[in-house]
């Protein structure tokens, strides 16, 4: 269990402002590396100049952010039902095989 001493503290900056988090010290990369991803997504969107705001520009960002993982949850379904599907064949063929070597010996 990790405890108040074991955290970090970790400043990160979006959109030129710097926040402080507190997080265990081995995730202090993965935070670092998730702060920067969505600096260049929230960057991105005001660059545009369509949408104004740092809530709004916030709220698009985390909107764009979720339908990535969303995508990616999906594909990585597909792929392991993809997976499973090769699998399932290859096991019935292997048990195809034996059972047809089975019947030639007897």
């Amino acid at each position: 269990m990790t405890t108040p001493a074991d955290l970090a503290r970790v400043a990160v900056r979006i959109l030129d402002k710097e926040y402080f988090i507190v997080c265990p010290p081995e995730e202090r990369k993965d935070l670092q590396q998730s702060a920067d991803y969505l600096n260049a997504k929230m960057r991105e969107i005001r660059d545009t100049g369509k949408v104004v705001g740092i809530d709004r520009i916030a709220v698009i960002a985390a909107l764009n952010m979720a339908n990535e993982l969303v995508k990616l949850r999906a594909n990585e379904q597909q792929s392991a039902n993809g997976v499973t599907g090769r699998i399932t064949a290859l096991r019935g063929r292997v048990e195809s095989a034996l059972q047809n070597s089975q019947q030639l010996e007897l």
